[in-house]
């Protein structure tokens, strides 16, 4: 495992939790030769582009909380949280995954490395009739924050004290704009750790506009 950003010290993160981390990029890299789980040009740099900008998502909100992690993919950033929350022996990742392929690649990696996750391979909108309830959702590459509102809304009807954590890239002001326009809510943008131009947003108390 790679030295780790001097950002995540109080993750406090041991040796059996590195030992996880370690054996999910093993088995990562192994069904990325035939699955597209990333980005082919950025699989030479799973742990800075993908692991730990997975990791700040635990940094940012800490402890044993129950998410909905949404378009998990190649397990970036759920396995990564389900591994951390592990660690703390306590919490779940609720991984939603409607592509059959990465489901299966996905209940591997639990398996294989202890994470406190399970996989539902269901489509987001069938989610929330499936998962009762979450604490914060999560979601990385996945759609415009406009969308992601629509995705999280039923859990944040049931949860009032409900977060989002979303990876943005350079453009999402436009997205912020856009919610805006539909959607009231807390914003704090978080600078990523590991890409100059990108931030992690997290949303609270989330509401509709009148039409």
């Amino acid at each position: 495992m790679k030295p780790l950003p001097r950002e995540f010290a109080a993750l406090n993160v041991s040796r059996e939790t590195e030992d996880r981390l370690n054996a999910f990029v093993a088995l990562f890299q192994k069904w990325a030769k035939t699955i597209n789980l990333v980005a082919p040009s950025t699989l030479a740099e799973v742990w800075s582009r993908h692991v730990v900008d997975s990791m700040q998502i635990y940094a940012l909100y800490s402890g044993p909380r129950i998410w909905a992690d949404l378009g998990s993919g190649g397990g970036f950033p759920g396995i990564v949280t389900g591994i951390l929350l592990a660690g703390a022996g306590d919490g779940w990742v609720h991984l939603v995954e409607s592509n059959n392929k990465k489901a299966a690649f996905l209940r591997t990696a639990i398996r294989e490395t202890g994470a406190r996750a399970s996989v539902h391979a269901i489509r987001i909108e069938e989610a929330p009739a499936a998962i009762a309830h979450c604490d914060a959702i999560s979601a990385r590459a996945l759609a415009d924050l406009d969308l992601l509102m629509d995705f999280g809304w039923p859990w944040a009807e049931r949860n009032p004290d409900l977060r989002f954590f979303l990876h943005k890239g350079r453009d999402y002001q436009r997205e912020v704009d856009k919610a805006l326009g539909r959607w009231r809510f807390d914003l704090v943008k978080h600078a990523s750790v590991v890409e100059p131009d990108s931030v992690v947003l997290e949303l609270s108390k989330l509401s509709r506009r009148r039409e």
